[in-house]
């Protein structure tokens, strides 16, 4: 194990999955690793798991895998938090209520931190390097607020050193350890809840690496997108959307804010929480559709926004390898089932594919490039999977450019990589600077 003296931690807080690598002073990486039963695994789930233990008459919490354990052995007599990094940025978001205590964002991050160190049995050294979108995911979105909050739940840990890294470029500058020769590499991190894009030339000659930034792009779409659109044409016609309810003479549609909260886990997750709760309950006394709108407060009772995410993200991964796939959910009064082609995911999304291809083409404009003068494509995060997204840079650059490969763990070794060059200045993101390089 590396010492704390001695080693520089690559963060890489994901959506969701977060990793996180020590450098060592000879230049080597090492993901920190984690077992959970029979797994072991560097990619750890960014869940959060708050409850009370009665015996001990104390609040309780764990994370990752642990944490839906928890979930799912208690169910409604617990606070599930997911996909909390789109609070980052967000001014709106002062604190979210659990066990009758406020918690920050930062509260939340440095607790998560906390005891991902302790399920590693390694504990934090004092610099850290960590990743950050090009931008960050919301409609107002601070990027100087996230990066402060970053800060603060590090320092309550005790990191003295703090730098940012944007994720695509930690990505490159791993992708780039294996070139030959001169490159200007194009390099695509989707997220859970970002897409970000680096342009980068690279010079491996006389045994040193050197590079320069050429542009930067990014787009608050991306894997939760993807999956907001599954449920909206599958899951939220269950739960009363495009339903109507009486008005006095009136007939009016169910409104649409209802459901919005689709469009991020974390805000599914808190939905029992809010104002909304309380109006789904006045609705179902004048619904035309009462049961729809039933098995919408039975969901949310029974807190099952995991196993809706759990349902998705099976659906996705079946996707990617055949074109059906059984969608599957057994939640509060609920219990569907519904095969899916992916002719039929992919015009779902095909509107965020070309949303998020625009913003390549942004990146290239920047760089004064064509997609002809980019010699190698490196698609990273979980959501590259993801067949149409994968055909788009194909069909763009040439299949023979794209490449795939560590899809979880490649910026965070990045970031150690980072952290280890004689000068940082060259790889830092600060916050209002423009994003052409």
């Amino acid at each position: 194990m590396m010492t704390q003296a001695t080693s520089t931690l690559g963060l890489d807080f994901g959506t969701t999955n977060s990793v996180a690598s020590l450098a060592n002073p000879d230049g080597t990486t090492q993901a920190l690793t984690f077992s959970h039963g029979e797994d072991t695994f560097a990619a750890c789930r960014s869940v959060l798991c708050f409850w009370r233990d009665e015996d001990e008459a104390r609040a309780m919490m764990e994370i990752g895998p642990w944490a839906i354990d928890q979930f799912l052995e208690l169910g409604g007599d617990c606070r599930l938090i997911q996909s909390f990094k789109t609070f980052a940025a967000s001014p709106l978001f002062i604190s979210t209520l659990i066990h009758n205590k406020p918690w920050r964002f930062e509260d939340l991050l440095s607790a998560y931190l906390r005891r991902l160190s302790e399920r590693s049995g390694t504990p934090w050294p004092k610099q850290a390097v960590i990743g950050r979108p090009v931008q960050f995911a919301g409609a107002q979105a601070d990027e100087a607020l996230a990066q402060e909050r970053y800060e603060t739940a590090l320092a309550r840990l005790g990191f003295e050193t703090i730098h940012h890294v944007y994720e695509p470029v930690a990505a490159a500058f791993f992708f780039a350890q294996r070139l030959k020769e001169k490159a200007t590499i194009l390099v695509a991190d989707f997220g859970g809840g970002t897409s970000d894009f680096s342009i980068i030339r690279f010079d491996p000659g006389g045994g040193r690496l050197r590079a320069e930034a050429l542009s930067h792009s990014g787009i608050g779409i991306a894997g939760d997108a993807f999956d907001q659109r599954l449920l909206d044409h599958v899951v939220a016609p269950l739960f009363g959307k495009g339903s109507t309810f009486k008005s006095g003479e009136k007939t009016l549609p169910v409104p649409l804010s209802l459901y919005s909260r689709f469009a991020q886990w974390n805000q599914l997750s808190i939905m029992r929480h809010t104002r909304d709760y309380a109006d789904l309950h006045k609705l179902l006394r004048v619904s035309d559709a009462p049961e729809l709108i039933e098995a919408f407060i039975a969901f949310l009772d029974a807190d099952a926004s995991y196993l809706l995410y759990r349902a998705v993200a099976q659906v996705k991964t079946q996707l990617s390898q055949t074109d059906t796939a059984r969608f599957s959910l057994a939640a509060g009064d609920l219990n569907f089932e519904r095969d899916i082609t992916r002719a039929e995911f992919d015009g779902w999304i095909g509107g965020d594919v070309a949303a998020i291809q625009a913003t390549v083409d942004t990146a290239l404009e920047r760089a004064g490039l064509g997609a002809h003068q980019i010699d190698r494509v490196f698609l990273t995060g979980g959501t590259s999977y993801v067949p149409a997204l994968r055909q788009s840079f194909e069909d763009q650059f040439g299949a023979g450019k794209v490449e795939t490969g560590d899809q979880f763990v490649s910026i965070a070794h990045g970031l150690a990589l980072i952290a280890q060059q004689d000068d940082l200045e060259p790889w830092l993101a600060r916050p209002a600077q423009g994003l052409a390089s």
